[in-house]
């Protein structure tokens, strides 16, 4: 009987992911292990999810002991851990508000979406749409899909999701022009991931809350990726310089838990805004049968976020995110290679732009569908992993406690990977 990883993959696994030809088997730290014992340095993270780093040995204590005492209750009865990691989610963002917890990005932004919708009918005004951003990425459910501003995810699944209209990004005229009276939401990432690492900028966001006050409208962060410790802040657009802005409801995931699957958004508590001055507090939108989830928040998954933010304070990695993403932003911008055509990113969220002609330059065999796939394919071969974005960008999100030592490594590689 056949036994490869690869074929039994390929045999008895939906074909949804195109997959790099690499068992892997294990991990520590900022490194992983194939089956063959080739080790490679992790610069994906589980696409920003291993936050501090794989196989922490806090957070594999932390499971441990938990699974000893409570795995699941499901969320008919309250849990300790659940309660306490809820404050200090809302103490991160240091906005008073509500959390809820489910298992994904993709759950944690559905939840969003119906909080817009009971926002629309809370003001009997028909308002249910939710305005989104090209380039822009907000999960893979047929909604998610729907608010993302990307026609290849969007492929093959009409009809779609009605209530979704696209922006183009940082265009406050734009995001002016497209209000409407049925709009209930404006729904923005940061930090734009999947699209290539693309900040919003700060004065972008500040006029989306000036837009939102003055219309209505709630103003909802998608920080799935760019939230909890990414950009060097708990919270993704405070690293642009605005803190100072207040959104209405955060959606979370990827690392809250350092890989263990949880997801939460949190909702301001606000009155809701309504046309005679307010009302019930908008987390009270989404009260008892309205949203739920079986899975989400329960002991085991709240022991491993308890662990990963406990991890973050004391061993000081936002500090760390901050510093190492500044000080790797400087060494690929000093980079002399023709390939290499932009550099941007906030923190440990960094997206290296190629110059798509070196398609040209590589073996024939190496070429691929994007200069981006062929490049990661590349760096794989020299033992660094790396995310593509788009046609064009690698994305690095390495663990937020990578070393010095470990950039110089990844840089190493990288110039190799660029001699063609």
């Amino acid at each position: 009987m056949i036994d490869d990883t690869i074929f039994l993959t390929r045999h008895y696994v939906m074909p949804t992911y195109g997959r790099f030809p690499i068992r892997l088997a294990r991990g520590a730290g900022c490194r992983v292990w194939d089956e063959d014992g080739r080790e490679y340095l992790d610069f994906g993270a589980g696409i920003a999810v291993c936050s501090v780093g794989h196989s922490h040995p806090r957070v594999t204590a932390a499971l441990a002991q938990q699974a000893g005492i409570l795995v699941h209750t499901s969320n008919l009865y309250y849990t300790h851990g659940q309660a306490t990691l809820a404050r200090r989610l809302v103490d991160a963002v240091g906005i008073p508000g509500r959390i809820f917890f489910c298992n994904s990005g993709a759950e944690a932004n559905e939840g969003l979406f119906k909080l817009a919708r009971r926002f629309g009918h809370a003001r009997a005004d028909g308002r249910h749409e939710v305005l989104t951003f090209e380039g822009s990425f907000h999960g893979r459910t047929l909604a998610g899909i729907s608010a993302t501003g990307q026609e290849k995810v969007k492929t093959g699944f009409a009809p779609l999701v009605p209530g979704f209209r696209h922006v183009p990004f940082r265009d406050l005229d734009a995001v002016r022009a497209a209000i409407s009276p049925a709009t209930a939401a404006i729904l923005v990432e940061p930090v734009q991931g999947e699209g290539g690492i693309h900040a919003a900028g700060a004065e972008f966001l500040r006029g989306l809350r000036v837009l939102c006050d003055e219309h209505q409208l709630l103003l909802l962060f998608d920080e799935v990726q760019c939230g909890l410790g990414r950009t060097g802040d708990w919270c993704g657009w405070k690293s642009l310089g605005c803190p100072e802005v207040e959104p209405d409801g955060i959606s979370w995931a990827k690392g809250i838990a350092g890989g263990f699957p949880l997801g939460a958004f949190f909702v301001r508590e606000t009155p809701v805004p309504l046309p005679d001055g307010g009302g019930t507090p908008l987390p009270e939108l989404l009260g008892p049968g309205s949203h739920g989830t079986t899975y989400g928040g329960n002991p085991l998954a709240c022991a491993a976020a308890h662990a990963v933010l406990d991890i973050i304070e004391e061993e000081h990695l936002l500090e760390n995110a901050r510093r190492i993403g500044e000080e790797t932003l400087a060494i690929l911008r000093a980079l002399d290679s023709p390939w290499i055509t932009g550099v941007r990113g906030v923190g440990l969220m960094l997206g290296i732009e190629l110059n798509p002609d070196i398609q040209n330059a590589l073996p024939s065999e190496e070429r691929r569908t994007t200069a981006s796939l062929a490049m990661v394919e590349r760096l794989n071969g020299l033992g660094l992993l790396s995310i593509p974005a788009g046609a064009n960008v690698i994305r690095w999100l390495p663990p937020l406690n990578v070393t010095r030592e470990d950039v110089r490594l990844a840089v190493s590689l990288l110039e190799t990977a660029l001699q063609v």
